[in-house]
């Protein structure tokens, strides 16, 4: 399937990076976090993307423009680096649409943008490209085929605690939870869509916003509920965690061979 990454944010929360280069090129170890992204699904196959740009677009251009296989890849040099030769697994052939979609615009209005490069496929994929997950994508691809909805989306628990207060008319507390133990349940992007969700798409509308809603009142939006790993980059707070986390070799959406080839 081709996934739509939306990719044209101006990340305000994470300033201290945005203002030199966009969102998805914040590094989470060697790499923009874009690229752990773009790795989560190639693992599955998926290696045709269609970037959706936006805020500083040239700077996601130059990187796949400049893009070299040796930068993630072990190689040997020989003929005074005139010969490269890769050694153990070959890093995936991605076939990258780098499509500006302008500056304001928000996620609805960008995958309208792009319509005429998913306009033959049945399904697709799409996402924000600044979260991470080891959710079971081919698990979430086949339930959603079956139920023959329009739309689906991974539904997380909020990864922040906060405690739940539970009282009367009176004040008086009857329970305290963590928003954990709740039954609250958040859009954790992780898109599939078929084909027909332009169809509920107007002009200058947020995706979650209008276009959802229609989707509820016809009974064509479903959830995939996962209580596993799932982390956006949303502060320099979140892209510490996910730093520690890649430096520590704890990369739980870097799925092994044998996963995927279960999975599958």
């Amino acid at each position: 399937m081709k996934v739509v990454l939306f990719c044209g944010g101006l990340g305000t929360r994470i300033r201290e990076y945005s203002e030199s280069i966009p969102k998805p090129m914040v590094p989470i170890g060697h790499q923009p976090i874009l690229w752990h992204v773009m790795q989560y699904y190639s693992q599955y196959n998926h290696n045709d993307f269609i970037l959706c740009l936006g805020y500083k677009a040239n700077v996601i251009k130059d990187y796949f423009l400049n893009y070299r296989a040796t930068a993630n890849s072990d190689c040997v040099i020989s003929e005074y680096g005139k010969k490269v030769e890769l050694i153990g697994e070959h890093q995936p052939d991605w076939r990258v649409s780098l499509v500006d979609t302008g500056t304001w615009r928000n996620i609805g209005q960008r995958l309208l943008a792009v319509r005429h490069l998913v306009k033959d496929e049945e399904m697709f994929l799409a996402n924000y490209s600044d979260g991470l997950t080891d959710a079971p994508l081919p698990d979430m691809i086949q339930k959603f085929k079956e139920s023959g909805k329009i739309g689906c989306f991974v539904a997380i628990h909020p990864p922040i605690s906060f405690h739940l207060a539970e009282f009367d008319a009176h004040g008086s507390v009857q329970r305290i939870r963590s928003s954990q133990e709740s039954e609250i349940w958040i859009n954790g992007g992780y898109f599939i869509f078929r084909n027909e969700i332009f169809d509920y798409i107007k002009e200058g509308e947020e995706l979650v916003q209008e276009p959802f809603n229609r989707l509820i009142e016809g009974g064509h939006l479903m959830a995939y509920r996962y209580e596993g790993f799932w982390r956006a980059m949303d502060t320099l707070r979140d892209r510490q965690v996910l730093e520690d986390m890649v430096e520590r070799g704890d990369t739980p959406w870097r799925l092994n061979h044998s996963s995927v080839a279960s999975a599958a």
